[in-house]
């Protein structure tokens, strides 16, 4: 029930879900509190404007990417650990299993195993019910990394995660089995703060290691010293407002972690 509650309350914060709410108000008050109403679509009008804002979501989203930026090369490890929450389960119509914005996660972990920074590659996540049917995202992880050269003997799992904190428990057990004291943890950027603090808490020995970076310095000052690119920011887009929404879940997701003592 947790996991429900946590994944459904957080839309009602966020600026679509907080928008679409104050839009419902003002359709129920338009003719018995007009000034009310306005209120109420002038916020909903600000929450998309600002929400959309490239200048906006591109700031937050790096206030999370830029905490663990790694500093040259990678060092070795024991283990590469991989998060799940990237991949699609091989379901018709598709041909093989797929993966979304943060499937790099396990693509990474595969080149970082084929440039030897380990030995095993160790790969968590669940399937939520209500996801859809299908193997663990563990499962269809290995698929993808057996396909790029990680060899079956390499690969460890952890099927029943269904959030970062199952994760962080579930991979100490693997690694305590194992005698592992140092890890790899490869996870998207903006996800990174909050995993490393939740391994941390697990008494794992963690080294960020991430991947799927929604932005990047080089791209960022060249846009940004462009005439064009200025304008445009201020014109409210879909993709800057997945983009927002994606650096709001983990930070409403470190405050609800924090209060749960999992942090």
């Amino acid at each position: 029930m947790f996991l429900f509650f946590s994944k459904l309350l957080p839309l009602f914060v966020y600026p679509l879900g907080l928008a679409c709410i104050l839009l419902v108000v003002a359709l129920f008050t338009v003719w018995k509190r007009p000034r009310f109403t306005a209120v109420c679509v002038g916020l909903a009008l600000v929450l998309l404007l600002l929400g959309g804002n490239g200048w906006i979501a591109t700031g937050v989203v790096r206030s999370l990417e830029n905490q663990y930026v790694p500093e040259g090369d990678l060092p070795k490890a024991e283990a590469i650990v991989v998060l799940g929450g990237g991949i699609r389960p091989q379901l018709p119509p598709r041909p093989w299993v797929e993966v979304t914005e943060a499937g790099d996660r396990p693509i990474y972990a595969a080149r970082l195993y084929r440039q030897g920074k380990a030995p095993l590659v160790i790969l968590s996540g669940g399937r939520i019910e209500w996801q859809g049917s299908g193997p663990p995202e563990s499962a269809d992880m290995a698929q993808l990394v057996e396909a790029m050269g990680v060899p079956v003997s390499a690969i460890l799992q952890d099927p029943i995660s269904l959030n970062t904190y199952e994760n962080a428990v579930n991979v100490k057990k693997i690694l305590t089995e194992r005698g592992i004291k140092q890890v790899l943890l490869v996870t998207s950027a903006t996800h990174m703060p909050r995993a490393m603090q939740i391994f941390s808490k697990q008494g794992i020995n963690a080294i960020a290691a991430p991947t799927d970076f929604l932005t990047s310095q080089a791209e960022q000052q060249a846009a940004q010293a462009t005439t064009q690119w200025r304008i445009l920011s201020i014109i409210p887009e879909a993709e800057n407002l997945a983009q927002l929404t994606r650096a709001l879940k983990e930070y409403i997701g470190i405050f609800i972690y924090r209060l749960r003592g999992w942090l």
